[in-house]
């Protein structure tokens, strides 16, 4: 997937490249002004906990289930050798980018912090990026797609911190520091790219997701792990590549995640802006990578307009793109999300929403029109002859939420195993159930203490002793039966002997969303992954060589 999958395949043109470096030595005045500007800037670090820099207002806003991917930056592990990748990478960029980079890119570098002489401390990015509104945390290596596209919502970058192994220069099998903080950040300046970003982390993190498409993941980040290690059994790779491969011909009807996956990849992460002729660059994945910035360029490149159509294009994540999609400005970006989104569960809501929740597999929420909202696992819906959701039913942990924060007394201890209700109108009145006052419920014999019952236009009939009306900013949210049951002809939906019946209320579906309304108090935090990055250990043989770039480093500075 784009954000959890960099290029695992070298790309671009050696030669050309090396010809390029030979050019900057030759020509160290074409970009020295920048340099200058860049090489030796400081600034005063915040305070970091953790590796979760507090003091930046967008990263103090991200809740605890984002915050729990965070990791310290381990500074101090960086080696003289990393500190020259990075540079030498920087160099070689701002001679070649300076001509086909987005004209945003370099004002970027200066506004985020980015120094060319070392590798950039998260700290000082949090203190520069602040000033624009976004923050940055350190994770390892690749995060769960829906944790990646939420951290982005909270304008908050997600920066790997490994750096690429020198035999890895021109690309790298798994993200690093070059292509999410040189990549990501400088454009970031440009408010609406900003926007879009944003946009864009707040539509993903509401995208539908299945399991296969989470075992996908987990297959591209232990790849990218092994791809990276310099001592790698080759057999262990190539089975982890063919492992990578069939998850991703096997991943059935492509989720709302992949799809808009597709989208984060042919701009985010390789998109050209301009026009067909003459495209400039501002995705992250080109604008880190010495070989393939040059490539994506040639002809033998197909260049497409983008559009939402880019949705219907997979990418291999192994080999270098055979086209690529150009946009005509970051608007058009925003429109064509905005396209996308219109179709997704959180807008359609209804059969088709809860529909795509119940074969996610995974923790989802519905809300109804009265703002009460619903997390579990989707496993049953009822319609009537109208195709019309009236009831539905998850299974294990369930909660109940309003305005994204869990209702007290409905989490997920109480709704252990599983929450059900109708959804529609009352055959005993006209006006939406979720708008109805106190009186007009004492009216239709809705009081609590005594009995009652409620039949819905689709015909299930719900009959018990009411015990609590709940009610949020005037809408009428649940009630409360004890001694109930529920039944739509025949089935027995809901029986007295299983207890209390909460009984939602709403005249319809608005949204189905991934995840729970209040991740939380939800305690969602099983996404984490197990495997860890592996930082390679400097032998005898290297720390010589190290030691010799640290005096190169001391003589030059």
């Amino acid at each position: 997937m784009d954000y959890a999958a960099h290029r695992a395949g070298a790309t671009g043109k050696v030669a050309y490249a090396s010809r390029l470096r030979f050019s900057l030595i030759r020509k160290p005045e074409a970009c020295a002004s920048l340099r200058r500007a860049i090489f030796y800037r400081t600034e005063v670090p915040m305070k970091s906990q953790g590796g979760i820099s507090y003091s930046n207002a967008a990263v103090a806003a991200c809740p605890k289930h984002l915050l729990q991917f965070a990791v310290d930056q381990r500074y101090d592990d960086y080696t003289p050798v990393d500190h020259a990748v990075w540079r030498f990478i920087m160099r070689q960029n701002t001679f070649f980018l300076r001509e086909f980079a987005h004209k945003v890119y370099f004002q970027g570098l200066l506004n985020t912090g980015i120094s060319f002489e070392r590798i950039p401390r998260i700290e000082e990015m949090n203190n520069i990026l602040a000033k624009i509104g976004w923050g940055a945390v350190a994770v390892d290596g690749f995060i769960p797609p829906a944790a990646f596209m939420e951290f982005q919502a909270y304008k908050v970058l997600v920066i790997a911190c490994d750096m690429r192994q020198i035999h890895h220069i021109e690309y790298t099998p798994a993200p690093d520091i070059v292509h999410e903080a040189a990549g990501h950040a400088p454009i970031i300046v440009d408010r609406e790219y900003s926007k879009y970003l944003q946009r864009f982390g707040e539509v993903g993190a509401k995208a539908m997701s299945s399991k296969k498409d989470f075992e996908l993941y987990e297959a591209i980040r232990h790849l990218s792990i092994l791809k990276e290690q310099p001592y790698s059994d080759p057999k262990e790779v190539e089975e982890s590549q063919k492992l990578v491969e069939h998850r991703q011909k096997n991943l059935g009807e492509p989720s709302e995640m992949a799809l808009l996956s597709r989208l984060h990849w042919w701009t985010v992460e390789y998109g050209l802006i301009g026009t067909i002729e003459n495209p400039k660059i501002y995705g992250a994945g080109l604008l880190s990578s010495i070989g393939e910035s040059v490539s994506c360029l040639e002809p033998a490149v197909k260049k497409i307009s983008y559009s939402i159509d880019a949705q219907n294009c997979a990418f291999d994540i192994t080999t270098k793109q055979p086209q690529l999609f150009v946009c005509r400005d970051f608007q058009h970006l925003k429109d064509v999300l905005e396209e996308f989104a219109s179709k997704m569960a959180y807008q359609v809501g209804g059969l088709e929403g809860i529909n795509k929740a119940i074969e996610c597999k995974n923790v989802a929420s519905c809300e109804y029109s009265s703002g009460l909202q619903v997390s579990g696992i989707f496993e049953e819906v009822i319609t009537d002859e109208n195709n019309s959701p009236i009831y539905f039913r998850t299974t294990g942990k369930s909660a109940l939420a309003f305005g994204n924060k869990e209702i007290e007394g409905h989490g997920i201890d109480y709704h252990q195993e599983g929450f059900s209700s109708p959804v529609g109108k009352w055959k005993q009145t006209s006006t939406a159930p979720e708008l109805l006052t106190n009186d007009q419920l004492h009216a239709l014999g809705i009081v609590e203490g005594k009995k009652a019952k409620i039949e819905f236009l689709s015909g299930i009939v719900v009959s018990g002793k009411v015990e609590k009306v709940l009610r949020r900013d005037g809408k009428l949210l649940a009630i409360t039966f004890s001694n109930c049951s529920a039944k739509y002809g025949d089935r027995v939906v809901f029986n007295p002997d299983w207890g209390v019946y909460d009984m939602a209320i709403g005249e319809r579906i608005n949204s189905v969303f991934n995840g729970a309304a209040d991740k939380d108090a939800y305690n969602q935090v099983a996404l984490v992954p197990k495997e860890r990055t592996i930082k390679v250990p400097s032998d005898v043989k290297r720390k010589r060589l190290e030691n010799l770039y640290a005096q190169v480093r001391k003589i030059r500075e």
